[in-house]
């Protein structure tokens, strides 16, 4: 599975809102300066997070996006779901009938493990690990410019 730009960015936004969870609803803007990332694709990007109840919106003057949950309860599996969709490798893993061989495929099997494998590592990981991960690292929460 190879995520596409959606998904490596919407990882990266709901990564920079648990770093400031509990700091109150933050701008878009703000998001989109800290990881580099245009602010009217982050908007769009936080439609299927909001979709899916990962992220909500606060109106007003102090508003912006907040997790919709502990970070410890936000798995990366979700993220990749509400803005990748399925994990799967091959179309024939989630229904067989497309492929002539059906279940009785060989290779089926190999997309399965693959998947299943996927699923896993998706499944271990939540927003806090990643916040826990970075904190740890002592790296600068967005990367340093590089200076020419």
């Amino acid at each position: 599975m190879k995520l596409s730009a959606r998904g490596r960015h919407s990882m990266e936004a709901m990564f920079d809102l648990a770093v400031h969870y509990g700091e109150g609803p933050i701008l878009i803007r703000d998001v989109a300066q800290r990881r580099k990332i245009s602010e009217q694709y982050l908007a769009q990007l936080f439609i299927p997070l909001r979709i899916a109840g990962l992220v909500r919106s606060v109106r007003g003057a102090n508003g912006g996006f907040v997790l919709a949950r502990d970070p410890k309860e936000i798995k990366l599996s979700d993220i990749v779901k509400a803005t990748e969709g399925p994990t799967s490798p091959s179309e024939c893993v989630d229904d067989p009938r497309v492929c002539w061989r059906g279940e009785g495929c060989i290779t089926r099997n190999v997309w399965l493990r693959i998947k299943k494998a996927t699923d896993e590592i998706l499944d271990s990981i939540n927003l806090d690990n990643l916040v826990q991960q970075w904190k740890e690292s002592g790296s600068p929460e967005v990367p340093l410019e590089l200076s020419i």
